[in-house]
């Protein structure tokens, strides 16, 4: 009898002793992984999905650009601040993109082509760190 009074005894302590610590294993498992920076590559597929051949959709437009380039855009009604112009263009081609580490950005020229037969050129600027990528900044050429 006594061996079966250390028992529920024994069993009594540790439900009163609330839940079962973590395993060793799991209390010294390795934090989540950081979301890794986005490379060329990756800047790349997302410009050229963003801007598409005609520009940006409704849809890309507010999700998925900076609050600096929507509150730049309220300010500049009279102008597509994302395409530098005022129009649809004919055509965008995105050149190579340049990763900068150090500066946490990566950019690429943007080539508008215009029904009349001219090509215009502005800087699409990605963070490297935006989850979810988005476009950070344009920069008109001009």
């Amino acid at each position: 009898m006594k061996l079966m009074t250390h028992r529920l005894g024994a069993l009594l302590l540790t439900l009163l002793a609330g839940p079962a610590p973590l395993s060793v294993a799991a209390a010294h498992a390795a934090p989540a992984a950081a979301p890794q920076p986005h490379d060329a590559t990756k800047i790349s597929a997302f410009l050229a999905g963003f801007y598409g051949h005609h520009g940006p959709s409704d849809y890309d437009r507010e999700n998925k650009v900076s609050q600096l380039l929507k509150d730049r855009q309220r300010e500049r009604a009279d102008a597509d601040v994302l395409l530098c112009s005022q129009n649809e263009p004919r055509d965008i081609a995105i050149g190579p993109v340049t990763v900068a580490p150090a500066a946490a950005v990566g950019w690429a020229t943007v080539t508008t082509h215009w029904e009349s037969g001219t090509t215009d050129t502005f800087t699409a600027y990605v963070r490297l760190d935006s989850q979810p990528i988005r476009l950070d900044d344009v920069i008109c050429a001009g």
